[in-house]
């Protein structure tokens, strides 16, 4: 009897630990640029909503003068972690200076370096060029540089720094690719590439012949679609997650920038998507 009872629990036990294995939480990040009215009218009733729907980090779009959301670096964190998410990432950036400019925009990098290294930041990404960045070649390099420079600072204070294209990253200048010149003329030892998964299906441009030509340079993720994910039937998502050990991928994260339902509804329609997928691990 003593036996018996012995077995049953320890089959018990091997199917219990098999669900939970089955159930393992997806690594899913949320850019909080999806829920941007939200995040100005109640900060931390939407981080809990964001903590509810399953995601387990956030990447911020919220940084100003030393804060995230008006909120200092250490606190803005603990209200994270008390509801479940990591601070892995976060968008914020300052355009190419000129001569006249460039100690006091070294001045703001080394304050916004300062900010996300104590809240624990691991990538800092800037999310756009001015008219510069889609000008000349020339002028394009001296962006480079100035990544090069801003990847450095940031590689001295343990964070990563990277790049997020939209569409017009793909469009030529002097029959040079723009995104292909940028990846060909930042140090992939201080420079990273985000790669958002929409815009560059918008820039008639294929993720995976990226992902052959420059492997590892795509360290983060934006998944995203039209409106919510799956929702307009243009995005391949399945064939870029199927290579994206080759891409370097370490996260990936959801943003939706335009919506068929309140904000809040459409993120959570896009992370179940997610859930429900089974390439996206």
């Amino acid at each position: 009897m003593i036996r018996s009872f012995q077995l049953i629990l320890l089959l018990a036990l091997v199917l219990l630990n098999a669900c939970s294995m089955g159930s393992a939480k997806k690594d899913i990040g949320l850019q909080l640029w999806s829920l941007r009215d939200d995040m100005k009218e109640n900060v931390p009733a939407t981080i809990q909503r964001v903590g509810e729907m399953g995601f387990t980090f956030i990447e911020a779009a919220g940084y100003s003068e030393g804060t995230f959301y008006g909120m200092e670096p250490v606190a803005f964190k603990k209200l994270l972690n008390d509801n479940g998410l990591a601070f892995v990432s976060s968008h914020t950036g300052k355009a190419l200076p000129d001569d006249e400019q460039w100690d006091k925009t070294m001045q703001w990098w080394d304050q916004c370096i300062d900010a996300h290294a104590a809240a624990g930041v691991q990538y800092l990404v800037q999310p756009f060029m001015d008219g510069k960045g889609y000008g000349s070649l020339e002028d394009l390099k001296r962006y480079c540089d100035y990544f090069n420079v801003i990847g450095e600072k940031c590689r001295e204070r343990g964070i990563r720094f990277g790049y997020h294209n939209h569409d017009k990253e793909f469009e030529e200048v002097d029959g040079v690719v723009r995104y292909d010149y940028m990846l060909q003329n930042t140090d992939p030892e201080k420079v990273f590439f985000q790669l958002d998964l929409y815009w560059i299906m918008k820039g008639d441009k294929v993720a995976t012949d990226y992902f052959d030509k420059y492997p590892g340079r795509f360290v983060l993720w934006h998944v995203k679609d039209e409106k919510e994910l799956g929702q307009s039937g243009e995005m391949d998502f399945e064939s870029s997650f199927k290579v994206g050990d080759k891409a370097g991928m370490e996260h990936y994260i959801i943003e939706v920038e335009r919506y068929n339902y309140t904000p809040l509804e459409s993120v959570k329609m896009s992370i179940d998507f997610l859930l429900q997928a089974e390439y996206a691990k």
